[in-house]
């Protein structure tokens, strides 16, 4: 009995354990959930033994109740024989059969309350082993759903802690970008880029800046030289350029008085 009070009381400790409360303290939540695991099917198999045990036990009870309440009829029919023939002998004045037989139904008699006896004490023996193989059979079923739980929640924490970890690893990798601000290298570097288009802006103004005063020089070089062609005009006695005139006439006053200039300086 205190075996099978044992059984009974560990299924009932397996099958009220707190699986939440064990992964709270879980180091490591997907090995602690492979070992209970393997603990809840380790035990789910040993229990299932012990039950098996158990309802053998009963098995054999039963029968042997049944044997003792068959025996208990067939002595009781015996008894009942023996002395119907007693009665017999007695009637016929065999007083001798009639002892001898009624002595037989005593002794059936005997043998059927013997019987009886042993199938009334296994009635309450028998009762009680029914009452706890259902109850381990209950243990054994919520005991294999403990461990279809277990199983799926095994599955769950799993997928979710190698999810949390994943999460983990890019929020560190974001952290280690910019503590302070994630924009500052992009700005950094879009002021770097402004600097290098003033800074090519200013050499374009520079390159056109030069090209005008090339221009300019130029225009100043022809102003001189038109001066030097009026002077020499005047030297030679001509009038001086009129604002109006044509072109051909500028070139043929200039030609004259280049050729006048020369005359003078000849005959110097």
């Amino acid at each position: 009995m205190s075996e099978k009070q044992s059984i009974l009381g560990r299924i009932s400790q397996l099958t009220k354990a707190n699986i939440n409360s064990l992964l709270d303290r879980a180091e490591d939540p997907q090995k602690m959930l492979d070992q209970l695991v393997r603990d809840f099917t380790n035990s789910i198999a040993e229990a299932e033994d012990a039950v098996a045990v158990t309802i053998g036990n009963l098995r054999l009870a039963e029968q042997d109740y049944d044997e003792d309440v068959r025996d208990a009829r067939d002595w009781g029919q015996k008894a009942m024989a023996a002395a119907r023939t007693a009665d017999q002998a007695r009637s016929a004045g065999d007083s001798t059969k009639a002892d001898r037989f009624e002595n037989l139904a005593k002794v059936a008699i005997g043998k059927q309350m013997e019987h009886e006896r042993s199938a009334e004490s296994a009635e309450p023996v028998i009762a009680s082993q029914r009452q706890v193989v259902e109850q381990l059979k209950d243990g054994l079923t919520t005991m294999r759903t403990k461990l279809d739980e277990l199983k799926s929640r095994r599955d769950e924490l799993v997928a979710r802690a190698k999810s949390a970890q994943a999460q983990t690893k890019v929020q560190q990798a974001i952290g280690s970008i910019n503590v302070m601000d994630p924009t500052t290298e992009i700005s950094r570097f879009e002021e770097q880029v402004r600097r290098e288009e003033a800074y090519a802006a200013g050499q374009a103004e520079l390159q056109g800046s030069s090209l005008e005063a090339q221009f300019a020089e130029l225009e100043d070089y022809g102003k001189d030289a038109e001066i030097e062609a009026r002077l020499a005009a005047l030297r030679g006695g001509g009038s001086p350029q009129q604002i109006g005139s044509t072109s051909g006439e500028q070139a043929t006053g200039a030609d004259e008085g280049s050729a006048k200039v020369t005359e003078d300086r000849t005959t110097y």
